[in-house]
C-alpha cells in the first residue's frame, strides 16, 4: 500500500485550520491523522499601528502553514472568495498571500466545492450551502478518531464552534480528490512510485 502525507487547509486570518492526513494513493481513502487551529487574534490597544500587528498576525499564519505542510507532498486549500468591507478584504488579501507562500504543491478548491464535496446539500437539499453546525457534524462523523476541539457542558463533552475551520480544511480534502488538478498529481506521483 503506497500512501502518501496531505494536508487540508481552511484560512482565516483569526482561525486557520489545518487537517494532517494520510492517504492510499490507489484507493483515495484517507485518514486524518492531526487537526490544527493556528489562532491569530488582533492585539488591541493604541500601542500597536495595525499594520505592524497584521504583519505578525500574517507571520504567525505563514509559520503555522510551514508547520502543518512539514512532511506532507500535497496541500489542498479552500480558496476564499469576495468581502464585504475594506477590512475584510485585507483579511483576504493576507490568507492568499500566506497560501501563496505554501511549501509544497497546492490544489485549489473553492467554498462551494467543499460544502458540495463534504455534505452535499446542493445535490440533496438544493440548499446552496451547508451550515457550520452541518460541516462540523459531517466531518465528526466521517472521522471519528481525529482530535477535535471538545469542551464540557453538563458533564458531557461536546464540540465547541472553532471545530468549523477544522471541518472546513477536511472538507477541502474531500473536494480536493475530486479535481482534476489532484488526480493528475497523483497519476504522476503512482507512475513515479512504480
Amino acid at each position: 500500500m503506497t500512501t502518501i502525507k496531505i494536508v487540508g487547509c481552511d484560512p482565516s486570518l483569526r482561525n486557520f485550520g489545518f487537517a494532517q492526513a494520510t492517504l492510499n494513493v490507489h484507493t483515495l481513502e484517507y485518514t486524518i491523522d492531526n487537526l490544527i487551529l493556528v489562532e491569530s487574534e488582533s492585539e488591541n490597544g493604541k500601542t500597536v499601528r495595525k499594520n505592524s500587528d497584521d504583519l505578525r498576525r500574517a507571520s504567525n499564519l505563514y509559520q503555522g502553514m510551514i508547520n502543518a505542510c512539514k512532511g506532507a507532498v500535497l496541500a489542498i486549500a479552500e480558496i476564499p472568495v469576495g468581502s464585504q468591507s475594506s477590512r475584510a478584504m485585507a483579511s483576504y488579501g493576507m490568507c492568499v498571500g500566506v497560501l501563496a507562500a505554501c511549501p509544497i504543491p497546492l490544489i485549489e478548491v473553492t467554498p462551494a466545492e467543499v460544502k458540495l464535496a463534504a455534505a452535499g446539500y446542493k445535490q440533496t437539499t438544493g440548499r446552496k450551502q451547508a451550515t457550520k453546525e452541518n460541516m462540523i457534524e459531517w466531518a465528526m462523523n466521517k472521522h471519528p478518531g481525529a482530535n477535535w476541539l471538545l469542551r464540557k457542558l453538563k458533564g458531557n463533552m461536546v464540540p465547541v464552534a472553532d471545530n468549523e475551520h477544522l471541518a472546513d480544511a477536511c472538507g477541502a480534502i474531500e473536494a480536493g480528490i475530486r479535481t482534476s488538478q489532484f488526480q493528475q498529481a497523483i497519476a504522476l506521483y503512482r507512475s513515479m512510485a512504480a
